[in-house]
């Protein structure tokens, strides 16, 4: 359930950042990350799977906000 969860969250994550919503794909950001969190303290994905996929979806929103 929670790594579909994370999938959901994800995804949700990069349509409002090709969007260019900024403000919206923050709080997806934040919720994401729980998410992640949450899985990877669980055991359903590994901790540098977390990380590497929490990083990069950092990179993705910092990107979008610079270039505003």
């Amino acid at each position: 359930m929670v790594k579909s969860s994370v999938r959901t969250s994800a995804k949700k994550f990069v349509v409002l950042a090709q969007k260019k919503e900024i403000g919206e794909a923050e709080a997806a950001l934040r919720d994401m990350v729980k998410k992640i969190d949450t899985a990877a303290r669980k055991g359903i994905i590994k901790k540098n799977a977390a990380a590497r996929k929490k990083s990069r979806m950092q990179r993705l929103f910092n990107s979008i906000k610079a270039a505003q």
